[in-house]
């Protein structure tokens, strides 16, 4: 075998998997998994760990790996992330851990996600989740929302003896985990796994709840001694053109949410989705890879991504651009709409775009698109999906007094997730905006660090 190259990963065929919504990733087997932990260099030091958020010891579990010690690699792993199932298969590695690997200096990075999710899923595979009796402290901390900021947060309270309540306003738990990821990338089975683990642990968990609504900020500081704030970013962005209140628009949250949480791809489903035959996403990111899939497989005939940039500089991950290519999905890159087209009965049926070209780089450091003039044309579409980002939940900032936000609507938060508000933390997308799984998981585990001291010393 040609150590500079990793092991592939088995996948369904693209032309099968394009028509249903089971896993893509089929996962590697405890021998591959061992073939592939062998590649690690073991570095003196230990560059991939400075990569990872949550600071993973990645070469100790790599090593158990390939020891065959499958579970003590788990145990490794989940003495800093509360949800390595998860993380093997939605994190960035490529842009985090594996882009600091040493082997990948002169061939390819070891597949520190790949190995990951293989310790977990064995784990999980192999034992059974048992109740934790952990001494409790006699305070208590409210978690808002059901996000991986606050899955993490909420176990590491747990662990140190907090009684902990998790507030979610929708039916069930796990945040953008449920509605916002396809079954296709991340089962829905895996979160709800991950969930009874920290039931198991003491973790009490409320749903429909709606804080700013059904209860205030308030009203929880009359029975708990500190709230952490993970409610995400869960309202959609959208681009102001004319046509975007057409029928067949969706914003990406609307479109993904009824797919995932509402299961509008089954054939009863209560919450049916409009099935557009020739579909436009538009935006590049790890969203509208989702969106534009899933529209493959409920059926369209045709599913464009719309793009502004260039091929090189869309922000989504490697793989998920490299499955949806494969999937038939077609990219149109440096390409802008201007105008969503409507008929008589203002149902869409096309939009119009202009080629754009780049220019010196902006504030992001990506170079600024500017229009070709003249080159106005028509997409033939009867469905377009709005996927250009989200902003942080309103409502709480709206209905609590003393908490500051930024110009994005943002939480306002130190390092350690302290807000303005004495007894308030926030972290994950609440604060940053939408941003990744591992970063939310750090945030919240940053948090849970600067509760335990607030609540120590208060």
């Amino acid at each position: 075998m040609d150590i500079t190259k990793r092991n592939p990963m088995p996948n369904q065929e693209p032309l099968v998997r394009n028509k249903n919504f089971k896993e893509v990733s089929l996962g590697y087997d405890a021998e591959t998994a061992i073939a592939e932990a062998k590649r690690c260099l073991n570095c003196k030091n230990k560059p991939c760990i400075s990569g990872c958020p949550v600071n993973i010891s990645i070469p100790e579990f790599i090593e158990y790996v390939a020891a065959g010690d499958f579970e003590k690699a788990y145990e490794v792993i989940n003495r800093t992330s509360a949800l390595p199932a998860v993380c093997g298969r939605v994190c960035p590695q490529e842009r985090q851990c594996e882009s600091k690997c040493v082997r990948g200096i002169k061939g390819e990075a070891v597949s520190i996600g790949r190995l990951e999710r293989f310790v977990a899923d064995y784990h999980n595979a192999n034992t059974e989740i048992t109740n934790v009796n952990i001494e409790k402290k006699g305070k208590r901390v409210a978690i808002i929302g059901s996000g991986p900021s606050s899955l993490t947060c909420a176990g590491d309270l747990a662990k140190m003896g907090y009684d902990v309540t998790v507030f979610e306003a929708l039916h069930i738990a796990g945040g953008v985990l449920v509605y916002g990821i396809p079954e296709f990338r991340l089962p829905k089975a895996i979160v709800a796994r991950e969930v009874e683990g920290l039931k198991a642990s003491g973790v009490e968990f409320k749903t429909n709840v709606v804080v700013g609504k059904s209860i205030s900020i308030d009203d929880i500081f009359t029975k708990y001694d500190a709230v952490f704030i993970g409610s995400g970013a869960g309202l959609p962005r959208f681009m102001g053109i004319e046509g975007e209140n057409l029928k067949g628009v969706y914003s990406a949250n609307e479109f993904l949410t009824r797919i995932n949480l509402m299961k509008a791809y089954k054939e009863d489903s209560r919450t049916p989705v409009y099935h557009g035959k020739r579909v436009a996403v538009v935006g590049g990111g790890n969203v509208a890879m989702d969106a534009a899939r899933s529209a493959i497989r409920l059926g369209a005939e045709k599913v464009y991504i719309v793009y502004r940039r260039s091929f090189d500089e869309i922000p989504a991950r490697a793989e998920e651009v490299e499955h949806a290519q494969e999937e038939t999905i077609e990219f149109k890159t440096l390409t802008n709409p201007i105008r969503i087209l409507g008929d008589d009965d203002k149902n869409v049926c096309g939009i119009e775009c202009v080629k754009m070209e780049l220019g010196e780089p902006d504030e992001s450091g990506r170079r600024r698109p500017f229009t070709v003039e003249g080159s106005e044309h028509v997409i033939d579409v009867d469905c377009v999906i709005m996927a250009i980002g989200t902003s942080p939940n309103p409502l709480i900032k709206a209905t609590t007094a003393g908490l500051e936000v930024n110009s994005r609507g943002g939480i306002v938060t130190d390092d350690m997730g302290r807000t303005s508000r004495e007894g308030v933390f926030a972290g994950g997308d609440a604060v940053t905006g939408a941003a990744t799984v591992i970063k939310a998981m750090g945030a919240g585990k940053n948090a849970a660090v600067a509760i335990d001291e607030y609540l120590q010393n208060k």
